[in-house]
């Protein structure tokens, strides 16, 4: 099942004392700032999660699949992201 923010809202809410109102105005927070962060090109670390980096792509040529005629892919830039040695430790325990 994919962890969405109303999940975590509702998480963070039945685990904590504040309301839900609160709740939701802190998971919006904390993803604004780091989409904030990404647009500015700046990487984020979360210790003991992972990593989300900001790389830029060159142009580079491509090809249609339908037709195969050769097209020039934008320039463009991509977000990765590396989970932690410990996240990849926990997820390998089970």
């Amino acid at each position: 099942m994919t962890l969405t923010k109303a999940r975590i809202v509702e998480k963070l809410y039945t685990e904590s004392d504040f309301s839900k109102e609160r709740c939701v105005e802190l998971v919006e927070s904390v993803f604004g700032l780091m989409k904030d962060e990404l647009k500015k090109g700046n990487d984020i670390c979360v210790s003991g999660f992972g990593k989300w980096s900001v790389n830029r792509k060159a142009p580079r040529r491509g090809r249609n699949p339908q037709t195969g005629k050769a097209i020039l892919l934008d320039a463009r830039i991509v977000v990765t992201f590396k989970c932690s040695g410990r996240l990849r430790e926990a997820m390998n325990e089970d």
